[in-house]
């Protein structure tokens, strides 16, 4: 759907690359620039998992996951001579975009300011921790410190347990995706109007952002929300883990309808009329009572058998650890895990893309450090000689 999208991506580690991969999905060229003398994206170094067929820069499985389909070409943008090249291959991109730190961009000239002249219509998306203005512009920013920052380790875990962050680095995602978003949204913008210009996001606006209902509680009523037991929801129930014969289940009666379906479904009819469960205002009075009862009966068979009575009427979900995660049926049976082949005796197993659509791109491995140098400077116009008197000088 973007085979004529061309973005310029200036990334790193997890957020960037994570946004743009979803614009490689969609079809879109992201051509990944990497400084030549640091040895690029620092994820080509993460472990602790490495193809052994592929080349050493290109291994990291955490790099191949998150870059996929890309093109890399090496470019020193702290060089004068480096500049301009990116700035001649502004002229024929749609958008720049970079995960660095607040303050960086402007040094080196990635804002719409200072490229506009090149392509009036180029899109500068700035990905950063907080932000490109104000006390923290210098600051470094990461996923974690925004959740510590902004109430999600207050908010995760059991009520008596330390502080704890999210399993999965939520915010790094999550900016990722409204980061291709934006961009999407300015690419648009700027062909209907031929003006380009700049789109911010940092990882502290979005984590704010995220608070949503539990902040907006706070703001207009002054309500406190703290870390319940069991994960429950804060107000609804039932709606948090609860005890099976094998293990856990998650339970979401998060409509009034399937709290009866549940009632019925358990074989306790009886308690669809029982004056402390009525409604939620009664039930969540009374969950501790509701959480007990619960368990007694669920107790009493094994989860699968839980989640075959289940299926259709009440929303739940077995508790499954990473390897039964990807090992469940309703994963494999869907072609939800892809695979590209490296050799006869390996291949990169990967998560599908959650954008489906017909007709999608072939997919490609991550590319190696500076794969793409060439091709990308020739369809620029650089000569042979010219990108080689570039080699010659660092520059690339």
């Amino acid at each position: 759907m973007l085979k004529n999208l061309k973005i310029l991506s200036v990334e790193q580690y997890g957020a960037g690359p994570f946004g743009t991969q979803f614009l490689v999905d969609l079809g879109a060229e992201v051509i990944k620039i990497e400084t030549p003398q640091m040895g690029g994206d620092m994820a080509r170094t993460v472990g602790p998992s490495w193809f052994k067929g592929l080349p050493q820069n290109a291994s990291s499985v955490f790099f191949q996951g998150l870059n996929r389909g890309k093109k890399s070409i090496t470019l020193d943008l702290s060089q004068p001579v480096g500049i301009e090249v990116f700035q001649k291959l502004v002229t024929t991109a749609d958008a720049v975009t970079h995960n660095l730190r607040g303050d960086v961009p402007e040094k080196l000239g990635l804002t719409y300011e200072k490229l506009k002249k090149f392509n009036p219509k180029i899109v500068c998306v700035h990905l950063t921790g907080y932000g490109r203005v104000g006390e923290r512009a210098n600051w470094p920013g990461y996923d974690y410190l925004m959740q510590a920052e902004t109430g999600y380790f207050h908010l995760t875990g059991e009520p008596n347990s330390a502080p704890a962050r999210a399993g999965l680095s939520l915010i790094d995602l999550m900016t990722g995706g409204l980061a291709s978003l934006s961009l999407l949204a300015g690419v648009l913008s700027a062909k209907e109007d031929g003006l380009g210009r700049d789109i911010d996001i940092s990882l502290f606006d979005v984590s704010l952002y995220n608070l949503n209902y539990i902040g907006h509680w706070f703001l207009n009523e002054g309500i406190e929300t703290n870390r319940l037991p069991r994960s429950a929801h804060a107000s609804l129930t039932p709606c948090q883990t609860y005890k099976t014969l094998d293990g856990w289940i998650y339970i979401m009666c998060n409509k009034e309808k399937f709290w009866k379906l549940l009632c019925e479904k358990i074989g306790r009819s009886d308690l669809i009329k029982d004056s402390r469960f009525l409604t939620f205002k009664e039930r969540l009075l009374n969950r501790e009572v509701l959480t007990d009862l619960l368990d007694k009966v669920l107790m009493s068979k094994n989860t699968n058998q839980w989640m075959n009575i289940f299926k259709k009427y009440v929303p739940a979900a077995p508790i499954l650890n990473v390897k039964e995660a990807l090992n469940n049926p309703w994963v494999t049976n869907q072609n939800r895990i892809e695979r590209i082949e490296i050799n006869e005796n390996e291949s990169f197993k990967y998560i599908s893309p959650p954008i489906r659509y017909s007709e999608q791109p072939k997919v490609t491995l991550a590319p190696s450090f500076g794969a793409n140098t060439e091709e990308v400077l020739k369809e620029s116009g650089y000569t042979s000689n010219e990108i080689e008197l570039l080699r010659q000088q660092g520059i690339v």
